[in-house]
């Protein structure tokens, strides 16, 4: 099947670009709320395309195949950031609903924008710059001291697409790069981001909903453990905050998404300094995020449902915990293929456990699923969350 089939009663109808898990885990809430989902797919075992019945194959940079999608659909929203400006300036032209839209989007594709637009707003965020040249980067580097963090403006994620340098010479093949695409449209083409090493005592997240009428849903601050440039682990709310640095970090994310007009889930990446008082941003998501799967299973609305209703315009859900403590640690890819025997033992070890496997291939280092675990004993919740994580990975074998 690849036309959506409505639910009775006059309920939407949404589309997703992309089927990556983002796209999958909607599917659940949506059927809960009667609205049907329709997925452009990138192939037709894509991990969305596996779960909801109307999932045609097609490229989010071919502009025929998502207007093709887009207009059998009531709303549009993404499973990521990567569709192409001309792609979404199409469907704006078509009259198609989009949430995000174009105008938000584009602080969430473009590092640069976002870095703009944020210190005009006079949300704190690292000194930055951006260099198109060794000496550029040098005088950045006299600026704000060696190591340097150097970011392709479009194009990363997960790590992907930044490196910390130490010298020019560690930027020198992305300085030729940049050389080469300037003038154009490839992800260097107006040069590399580049922003201070944060000297911070942990990474934290806000996460909150916004509605195009302008009725937003703040989840408590997390606090994101990352490895090698991946979060492996989310523990909500995060420990020890101090509640007056918890509200400015939320009143922060609050005018972030006002003043870009953000409409569905939005999160907010965040270092907390090192004398904990205070934050900088890092980086803007403008979809569900990897900081708020918890909520899943330890808010009153999880994220994705979240997501729906906002993009929809329906009243946003409670993001009020259900328990004192959630803690989420991802699943990631590791040497044995076959889940499916780890998959029962977890469960069986842990019946309070709360699995969510993604339905993709095993490939080291990739995330495949995530596991829950709530309660009121932290501790206790980390360390069978992270066994779960470690024995579905084959890291450990009891």
């Amino acid at each position: 099947m690849t036309e959506p089939r409505r639910a009775p009663g006059g309920f939407p109808v949404v589309g997703i670009v992309g089927g990556g898990q983002l796209a999958r885990m909607c599917a659940g809430p949506a059927a809960e709320l009667a609205i049907a989902l329709s997925n452009l797919a990138e192939s037709p075992d894509a991990a969305a395309a596996q779960v909801i019945p109307s999932a045609p194959v097609g490229d989010h940079r071919d502009v025929d195949a998502v207007l093709t999608f887009a207009k059998a659909c009531d709303v549009v929203t993404f499973d990521h950031e990567h569709v192409p400006a001309p792609v979404l300036s199409a469907l704006a032209a078509a009259g198609i609903p989009m949430h995000p839209t174009p105008e938000a989007l584009v602080f969430a594709q473009d590092k640069v924008a976002m870095r703009e637009r944020l210190t005009a707003l006079g949300v704190p965020c690292p000194r930055w710059t951006v260099a198109a040249t060794a000496d550029e980067v040098a005088a950045f580097a006299d600026e704000v001291g060696w190591p340097v963090v150097a970011k392709t403006p479009r194009g990363g994620y997960d790590g992907k697409g930044v490196l910390v340098a130490d010298s020019v010479d560690d930027v020198a093949e992305w300085l030729a790069v940049a050389t080469e695409q300037a003038g154009g449209d490839g992800p260097l083409s107006r040069g590399i981001l580049l922003e201070e090493k944060v000297d911070f005592l942990r990474e934290v997240a806000v996460l909150l909903a916004r509605s195009p009428s302008g009725q937003t849903a703040v989840y408590p601050v997390v606090e994101t453990v990352q490895t090698d440039g991946i979060c492996t682990e989310v523990l909500a709310p995060a420990p020890d905050l101090d509640p007056d640095l918890a509200a400015r970090a939320s009143a922060a994310a609050l005018t972030i998404a006002g003043e870009l007009g953000v409409t569905g889930i939005l999160a907010v990446e965040m270092f907390q300094t090192r004398d904990g008082e205070g934050f900088v941003v890092n980086e803007l998501a403008m979809r569900p995020h990897n900081s708020g799967h918890w909520s899943m299973d330890g808010a009153v609305t999880g994220q994705f449902e979240q997501h729906l209703r906002a993009v929809l315009d329906l009243p946003l859900g409670s993001p009020r915990p259900r328990a004192g403590w959630t803690v989420m640690a991802n699943v990631l890819g590791g040497d044995f293929p076959d889940l499916y025997p780890a998959y029962r033992h977890v469960m069986a070890r842990d019946p309070e456990l709360k699995l969510h496997l993604y339905g993709k291939g095993v490939r080291p280092g990739r995330k495949i699923g995530h596991v829950n675990v709530t309660g009121e004993d932290l501790d206790d919740l980390r360390d069978r969350a992270g066994h779960a994580a470690d024995y579905l990975r084959g890291v450990i074998t009891e």
